[in-house]
């Protein structure tokens, strides 16, 4: 089989490492990712991720503890940072050439976000991975994907996270939710599903980006989506092909 995709953007939320040690980053679980994200950059896909920071800061629960709401979301975006550079350590100790760029500039450790360069990186076959989000307080990292997806003309965002897709309401609160194999944007928005913020959503909506939303505890699931099987939950306007 051949992929269906030469560019995407994976998305991964902070507590895709962590896996179940339930704070920081877990070697096992990172080296299991820069596995599979090894297969992919194998198919000939151009790979670009960006990363969360919720394993180690959240800028929005800091703001809810008191804290300056610019300032906590600083500190998530420094968060994003470390689990690039520990992402970028994996995945090449498998092999595959990585780049990180944040928004953030922070020369010693990472390049600064040019557009340019970041295409230039993929084209070469290097894996990006953007850090820092969009580099400013009050957006989140779902809309840093959206944003950098665009920017770099990525055919699809590949959510990773610890469920099998999107619910109509939450599994882990309602034994009867029900898996959701295709939604629209506007569904999404109108019923608040938990997929990604609304101003992520109406960017992918503006610029018709599907979203795919998988379970990244499925070892191949990243894999066999990027392969066109019906994975988890496909956002967009159009039927699923």
């Amino acid at each position: 089989m051949k992929p269906i995709f030469k560019r995407v953007m994976l998305k991964l939320s902070g507590e895709a490492l962590q896996g179940e040690c339930g704070h920081g980053i877990d070697p096992e679980t990172l080296g299991n990712i820069a596995i599979e994200i090894k297969e992919i950059v194998s198919l000939g896909v151009d790979v670009s991720i960006v990363i969360g920071g919720g394993n180690i800061f959240r800028g929005i629960s800091g703001a809810t503890s008191g804290m300056d709401r610019a300032s906590a979301d600083y500190m998530g975006m420094l968060a994003t940072v470390i689990n690039a550079l520990a992402l970028q350590d994996a995945i090449e100790k498998v092999g595959v050439s990585t780049r990180v760029q944040t928004a953030l500039e922070i020369k010693e450790v990472a390049e600064p976000y040019i557009r340019r360069r970041a295409l230039r990186h993929m084209e070469r076959g290097r894996v990006v991975i953007f850090g820092a989000g969009t580099g400013n307080p009050y957006f989140t990292t779902d809309t840093a994907a959206c944003l950098r997806a665009m920017e770099i003309g990525a055919e699809v965002i590949m959510k990773g996270t610890k469920v099998d897709g999107v619910y109509d309401c939450d599994p882990e609160k309602n034994t009867d939710a029900k898996l959701l194999q295709e939604v629209t944007y506007i569904d999404a928005l109108s019923r608040g599903l938990r997929v990604m913020d609304s101003t992520a959503l109406s960017l992918c909506m503006e610029h018709e980006l599907p979203i795919r939303v998988f379970n990244m505890k499925v070892v191949g699931n990243m894999k066999r989506a990027i392969l066109g099987e019906k994975i988890g939950t496909r956002i967009a306007n159009d039927s699923w092909s």
